[in-house]
């Protein structure tokens, strides 16, 4: 898994470049928002239940069509199965926020997903809009904490929605 550090200088160094302004003015705002991301991070760790509970919650309402007989989560083990997925893409969201890289999204979400999702014959819009919610409900609780730059919130769960909106799974 890689962070942003180390992704930085793979690439130069692939480059055989010294590290120019914009390197430098990316290793800054990099180590300016650490304190940001591991606060944001940390929040998400101690409410994690209850955001997946929170944002499953607010699907079903919107999507009730899914909780019906035919529905990808009628039965209670498709339905633990859907909020079992709620969680994957939080935690490893949480992983790409603190690295400030979604290299980990790509190498342990997205890849083979495609193969699963047909397979199991699961709906994508129900799962980019699933996404979309504990994004919102994260930002809210930073915001609500004080936190006042939650811009980088944004960069991980956009990753997972844009990949999996670009991808007919």
């Amino acid at each position: 898994m890689k962070d942003a550090v180390t992704t930085l200088i793979r690439d130069y160094d692939v480059a055989g470049r010294y590290f120019d302004r914009n390197a430098i003015d990316r290793l800054k705002s990099y180590f300016e928002s650490g304190t940001t991301r591991v606060t944001v991070a940390t929040m998400i760790s101690a409410n994690a239940a209850s955001i997946v509970k929170e944002a499953g919650k607010k699907l079903f309402e919107e999507v009730p069509e899914l909780i019906r007989p035919g529905g990808n989560a009628y039965t209670t083990r498709r339905y633990s199965a859907c909020l079992r997925d709620m969680d994957y893409y939080l935690r490893y969201a949480t992983y790409a926020l603190v690295a400030g890289d979604n290299d980990v999204l790509n190498e342990r979400v997205l890849q083979g997903l495609r193969e699963t999702y047909n397979s199991l014959g699961v709906p994508i819009g129900p799962t980019v809009l699933g996404i979309q919610m504990m994004k919102d409900m994260v930002k809210d609780m930073a915001l609500d904490a004080g936190i006042e730059d939650i811009s980088c919130i944004d960069g991980p769960f956009e990753h997972l929605t844009r990949e999996f909106s670009e991808k007919d799974i």
